[in-house]
């Protein structure tokens, strides 16, 4: 019997990390990562762990060291 519906574990892991790239223009609610802990909300960005735009503009990414000294990306969106 096959399954019916959803994904499988193969290719579920497609699905997941992130949408865009830097100097890309998104419109709000845009969908930017998907399940990481390696990116972290920036100016004009919602959510946590699914980062999504909250208003329309140009994607850019800093780098900032975090407290435990490991080197953390933030998500920005320069509006228009």
């Amino acid at each position: 019997m096959a399954k019916v519906g959803g994904l499988t574990t193969k290719f579920y892991r497609e699905t997941r990390g992130i949408k865009v790239t830097g100097g890309q223009k998104v419109k709000s609610g845009t969908v930017l990562t998907r399940q990481g802990s390696k990116w972290k909300p920036g100016i004009n960005i919602n959510g946590r762990m699914h980062l999504t735009a909250a208003c329309d503009g140009e994607v850019y990414f800093t780098k900032k060291r975090g407290k435990d000294k490991k080197e953390v990306t933030y998500i920005h969106i320069r509006s228009n």
